[in-house]
């Protein structure tokens, strides 16, 4: 089975500049992950819901008339009287949502990580409870892809940075700590996927997997489980 999330992810950093200060990369990649929750038909309520559009992604992540922090994907029961928007080549219609039945954030740690970690695991902690305000039934995953390249440029406004390995340090120095640490965010949420990687966002834009099969294998044991936590739920 052909993952989109995987290659929506792989696309980011692949023969093209990867942007750090954009907000839409968490959006973009998370709404992969219901496109492939419904074609793997783990469970068909959610992949019936999806079909009569009775749930949705919600645009906005958040769901209406309830005060919080907007995550990265939202899904959830679409408000009756409204309806749902059928973008072409997405399966998932989108809306306004009454509640929240899935939350997923991402993060990506392509550089600098241990300098941001812990904003990282604050910001990911905070959404959870964002997420369940609406329903505490709420299954919440987040995803966070851990760059370990041997160097790396970065791209600060009109400003370019390349690790030297001790002002800027390389990311596969840091990178096993930043694994550790987000570990430890593993209880706080139904499931935690790591996605591993290396890009240098050098010129010609290289990219793999740290372990191709093993990073498939992982995401497809998430979203199973996913579809199970899903069916227990709701």
């Amino acid at each position: 089975m052909q993952f989109q999330l995987l290659d929506e992810f792989r696309t980011l950093f692949l023969g093209r500049p990867y942007k750090h200060r954009s907000s839409v990369h968490g959006d973009w990649i998370a709404q992969f992950a219901f496109e492939d929750l419904f074609h793997l038909a783990h469970s068909q309520k959610l992949k019936g819901r999806i079909e009569q559009r009775q749930s949705v992604l919600n645009s906005a992540n958040r769901a209406h008339g309830v005060k919080h922090r907007r995550g990265d994907g939202s899904f959830g029961t679409l408000i009756p009287g409204d309806s749902a928007i059928a973008d072409p080549g997405f399966v998932l219609g989108r809306g306004p949502i009454a509640n929240i039945e899935i939350g997923i954030e991402v993060k990506i740690l392509a550089k600098a990580m241990i300098k941001q970690i812990d904003r990282v695991k604050n910001d990911l902690r905070n959404q959870v409870r964002e997420f369940q305000r609406s329903d505490r039934r709420a299954v919440t995953a987040a995803i966070v892809g851990v760059n370990h390249a041997s160097v790396y440029r970065s791209f600060e406004g009109e400003r370019q940075f390349i690790t030297d390995g001790k002002k800027y340090k390389h990311p596969v120095s840091e990178a096993p700590a930043a694994v550790n640490h987000i570990e430890q965010l593993r209880p706080d949420f139904d499931e935690l996927l790591i996605l591993t990687f290396r890009a240098t966002n050098i010129e010609p834009f290289p990219f793999d997997w740290i372990d191709a099969e093993a990073t498939r294998q992982d995401y497809g044991a998430f979203l199973v489980r996913m579809s199970r936590h899903y069916d227990q739920r709701f």
